[in-house]
């Protein structure tokens, strides 16, 4: 988990970003320029804000994602508001304290709860326990998939059988048949599931990548099923022409969605470590000029305690693989292979 002062670095920097950012798009950005987990626009003030213990931002703006219906935004920037309330949570208690029935601090409540358990050795346990915490969070609003993507994660964490699974998927999809993170959640617990199954893993990501509409980040869930399979040492081998497949689906997203742009970085983040394992580097270069200044502690802390470090060796074994001299590739630095994180 990146550290406030990591997250706070976007604040301090912002007016030289707002002036460079042209720059970045069409040139590679100095190593001292890239930023870890920058929050975009509209998350920002919230964060610095709920630094001051304020949570009146961080209220209307996930208040303004569940009236706009923006799920994929309101997903991350739940994610984003319980991380920084794990290590500075009295904004958060203020908000309960002063509004319990809020579904959208019930929301993130429930989303620090489901973080600090899954960090325990009785994880299943203390996941089983803060159950309720997740049920009023879907009853907040019933038309919200986010409490659902976090059952789904729950579930998987709690070891939950596959028939409660599979009644919380078809829960989640009545709600948002396409919504990115339920996808993922799912991908993950059937691949936990499924252990070593990549072929269903795939078959489930193309599938609903086929059924969601071109500019959707669904698009890019064969590239996750993808990554599952290169991080992991188990299971039949996937021919490489389902990898390139995935790849190549993550690559067709990419040019619709901002360039040099804190959304969507971690997809382009991801998508440069799949690149970068199949050596295709013209297209890792390419994704590193959309993805402009921005990396993601996703996926690089899977192989290295230095995500921003590591993000950067990578940057430049693009630049020499491109070359026609590659160097490396994102292997574990803790030794082994990859290793698969688990939340």
């Amino acid at each position: 988990m990146v550290g406030t002062m990591a997250m706070q670095l976007p604040f301090i920097r912002a007016s030289r970003m707002a002036r460079t950012s042209p720059h970045l798009v069409g040139d590679p950005c100095a190593d001292d320029e890239v930023l870890l987990d920058a929050p975009d626009a509209r998350l920002s003030p919230a964060l610095v804000a709920a630094a001051r213990g304020d949570h009146g931002p961080a209220a209307s703006l996930l208040l303004a994602t569940r009236v706009a219906s923006e799920w994929e935004r309101r997903d991350r920037y739940v994610t984003r508001l319980a991380a920084f309330a794990r290590s500075r949570p009295e904004w958060l208690d203020a908000w309960l304290a002063t509004a319990p029935q809020d579904p959208d601090a019930l929301l993130v409540g429930a989303q620090l709860a489901v973080d600090r358990a899954w960090q325990s050795p009785a994880r299943a346990e203390l996941l089983r326990e803060v159950s309720p915490l997740i049920t009023a969070a879907a009853r907040g609003d019933q038309r919200d998939p986010v409490p659902w993507r976090l059952a789904l994660d729950h579930a998987r964490g709690a070891q939950a059988g596959h028939t409660y699974f599979e009644e919380l998927w078809a829960a989640a999809v009545r709600r948002a048949p396409h919504h990115y993170g339920c996808h993922v959640a799912a991908l993950r617990y059937l691949a936990t599931y499924w252990h070593g199954s990549h072929h269903e893993c795939f078959d489930f990501a193309d599938r609903a990548a086929q059924d969601a509409p071109a500019g959707a980040l669904v698009q890019a869930l064969p590239l996750r099923a993808a990554f599952g399979y290169l991080t992991d040492d188990c299971g039949p081998e996937i021919p490489r022409e389902r990898l390139d497949a995935a790849a190549d689906r993550a690559i067709a997203l990419s040019p619709r969605l901002p360039a040099a742009d804190p959304w969507p970085a971690r997809m382009r983040n991801l998508l440069i470590f799949v690149l970068v394992r199949l050596e295709r580097w013209p297209d890792a270069v390419e994704q590193l000029r959309l993805n402009g200044p921005y990396a993601t502690s996703f996926p690089w802390d899977r192989v290295s305690d230095d995500p921003l470090g590591h993000f950067l060796r990578v940057r430049e074994d693009i630049r020499v693989g491109a070359a026609g001299n590659p160097s490396g590739d994102p292997r574990s630095e803790r030794g082994g292979r990859v290793r698969p994180g688990d939340h």
